[in-house]
């Protein structure tokens, strides 16, 4: 039912992913209300539409149901003063998310390869009520290669990838704690990957996605 999730504003676009069951975790649920979708996209008139948006540059902004289905599955390594890195980070959108969630005590990576959007991305961040994190450097965002995510914050608790990857990164499984998890589009699926606390790596598909590419 997630094309039914669309809203007139933000508040109404989240309770419409709540009421179809999408987004179960309350605390993921304040974390998009407070952070309004419409400072992330281009075309303002289509903020709350559950598709993805484009953003410029070949890239976009997944649809809101992708969104909550994510953070569903990483709700539990999104706790107050844990770590989280979003490769491919595009409008910053969930940066801005995540970094609520963790809150100060965090820390927040995202990483993009078009320095355009990185810029952007950190404009759309400052309008909204995550901006005293990037002011305090619990929330960053760089250009970079994604596939080889951001070492020098690493290791994580929580890794997000936006975008498909041909196959696992090696780098980003190295990056994760033990006990944390990495949600990321291979090819068609999305990939839930575990990393138990003695180091073993469990993968399971979540369900059958399209994405644009990770380059």
């Amino acid at each position: 039912m997630s094309w039914m999730c669309h809203g007139r504003t933000n508040g109404e676009m989240v309770a419409k992913l709540q009421e179809y069951g999408i987004l179960k975790s309350k605390v993921a649920a304040e974390a998009m209300r407070q952070i309004d979708r419409a400072d992330y996209v281009l075309d303002h008139r289509s903020a709350y539409v559950d598709s993805p948006q484009p953003i410029g540059y070949a890239a976009t902004i997944s649809a809101p149901h992708m969104h909550a289905y994510c953070l569903d599955y990483l709700v539990d390594h999104l706790k107050p003063g844990m770590s989280v890195l979003d490769v491919g980070s595009g409008s910053g959108y969930l940066c801005a998310v995540f970094a609520l969630m963790v809150g100060e005590t965090g820390r927040t990576v995202g990483i993009e390869h078009i320095p355009q959007l990185v810029e952007r991305s950190i404009e759309s961040v400052k309008k909204g009520p995550a901006a005293h994190l990037l002011e305090k450097g619990a929330l960053s965002i760089h250009v970079g290669d994604g596939k080889k995510g951001f070492p020098e914050a690493a290791p994580y608790d929580a890794i997000h990838v936006g975008a498909a990857a041909s196959e696992l990164p090696k780098a980003l499984v190295d990056q994760l704690k033990p006990g944390g998890r990495l949600v990321i589009p291979v090819v068609d699926s999305l990939m839930i990957i575990d990393k138990l606390h003695d180091g073993t790596i469990h993968k399971h598909s979540a369900m059958d996605v399209r994405y644009v590419p990770l380059v």
